[in-house]
């Protein structure tokens, strides 16, 4: 039989208004201009940050105080330095190796049980105490054990980062299936789809907006995770970077670390943000 279309795989134009008389097909304008206030207010946000941050460290720091290597001055020298040498550019690509390989395994292991327990109702029941007891552990709880199991090196950093991601993407799946709507199923069954159709058709379109937002909550979660993960017997990596830092010293260095880990962390929920949200969405922002 044909396959049923989702509106996506259609391409229709909901904007899009009804042709007119001479066959001219016309668009309504959605965009609309952004107030001055709104554009300014990061802007200003942003500055109101680095005000305070300059004030708390180079003007209240009592002279000769180590609060003063932290201040804006010091931290922008080490951070030039840091760019210079190049070795942050090799520390961001394990750590970025780290974050897609943990997240890789939690979206393997997330979605397929997260399928399972949303499809059925007494699995999920029996199944709830478990995932909230574990759900409520702290990921760096695991590490000895993550140390024991593999060693050190990459493979216990991953597992941890896997062992973060891996409640967001479950959650999210199992409540994206659990609220399809059975009539749906039964409409496309009666009219002679076969399993693999039900799935594309009806429970993936679904289930979607669930899944990619858990998805995006897991990416975030798991930066955070990554960096005192990489604290623990590996040898780079942005954590180790920073635990390197402490060791010589180096506090100014500290700061510039820590700004680059937030700046990347940011590019990374901007960047999953956007490639994260429905088909649809995209093309109407890129009008």
């Amino acid at each position: 039989m044909t396959s049923l279309a989702t509106p996506d795989e259609l391409d229709l134009d909901i904007d899009a208004a009804p042709r007119s008389p001479r066959g001219r097909r016309e668009r309504r304008t959605t965009t609309r201009p952004i107030p001055a206030a709104d554009a300014l207010a990061p802007v200003t946000g942003i500055a109101v940050a680095l005000g305070l941050w300059w004030f708390v460290t180079a003007v209240l720091a009592a002279p000769g105080s180590m609060l003063r290597s932290f201040a804006p001055a010091p931290t922008w020298d080490a951070l030039v330095t840091l760019l210079r040498d190049g070795s942050v550019f090799d520390d961001t690509t394990s750590s970025m190796w780290r974050l897609t390989a943990g997240l890789g395994l939690a979206a393997a292991a997330g979605i397929a049980c997260g399928a399972v327990i949303g499809a059925r109702r007494i699995v999920e029941r029996g199944t709830r105490p478990v995932l909230m007891f574990l759900r409520m552990i702290s990921p760096l709880s695991w590490a000895p054990v993550a140390i024991s199991l593999f060693g050190v090196g990459d493979s216990p950093v991953i597992a941890l980062v896997a062992a973060t991601a891996v409640w967001p993407i479950l959650m999210s799946t199992a409540d994206g299936v659990r609220r399809i709507d059975p009539d749906h199923l039964r409409v496309a069954r009666g009219l002679g789809a076969s399993r693999w159709e039900v799935v594309r058709s009806v429970a993936w379109p679904s289930a979607q907006p669930y899944l990619l937002s858990g998805i995006r909550m897991a990416i975030g979660i798991s930066w955070v995770v990554l960096v005192p993960a990489e604290m623990l017997g590996v040898t780079s990596g942005l954590g180790y970077a920073i635990l390197n830092a402490k060791d010589q010293l180096a506090y100014s260095d500290i700061t510039a670390l820590i700004l680059i880990i937030g700046l990347i962390g940011y590019a990374i929920d901007a960047q999953a943000r956007w490639l994260l949200q429905p088909r649809r969405e995209r093309k109407a922002a890129a009008r």
